[in-house]
């Protein structure tokens, strides 16, 4: 009786172990058949590739440039009296102050600022503001010991 057992355990165990194996090769099938078809993808996105890299090579040959340029720019050729030198050229203009009247963001600014926020002095919100000076320590002992 436990032969009978023994060999009905160990036949279940081959069937299972036969069934993990087709599994296992039909995973490794359909892995092989997406390798197969990314595989095709890398090779027509290669192609495309290179016939764009062709395509740009010929939009960006100098003669084609150049005689597109002379059709449509009408460009005249350069002279060497049109170069000069920088101690020709005027000097800088001065800078305008920036008024309420001129600057329309400002004055938007100036007229919505609360009054307390003008008697308060600017700080970032993380330091308070110094209220006064102080003056400087007077020299002295400092801890009990002389200064030297």
């Amino acid at each position: 009786m436990i032969l009978r057992l023994l060999n009905f355990v160990v036949i279940g165990a081959l069937v299972l172990a036969a069934a993990w194996v087709y599994r296992i090769k039909f995973d490794a099938t359909v892995q092989g058949e997406q390798l197969a078809k990314l595989r095709t993808e890398v090779r027509h996105q290669r192609d495309e590739i290179a016939a764009l890299r062709a395509d740009w090579g010929e939009l960006d040959n100098p003669a084609r440039i150049q005689a597109l340029a002379d059709r449509f720019l009408h460009l005249k050729p350069i002279t060497p009296t049109q170069f000069d030198t920088l101690d020709t050229l005027p000097d800088r203009p001065t800078a305008q102050p920036v008024t309420a009247s001129s600057d329309p963001i400002g004055s938007m600014i100036e007229n919505s600022a609360p009054p307390e926020a003008a008697e308060t002095p600017t700080t970032t919100g993380s330091i308070p503001a110094p209220s006064a000076p102080t003056a400087p320590a007077p020299p002295g002992p400092v801890n009990g010991a002389p200064r030297q």
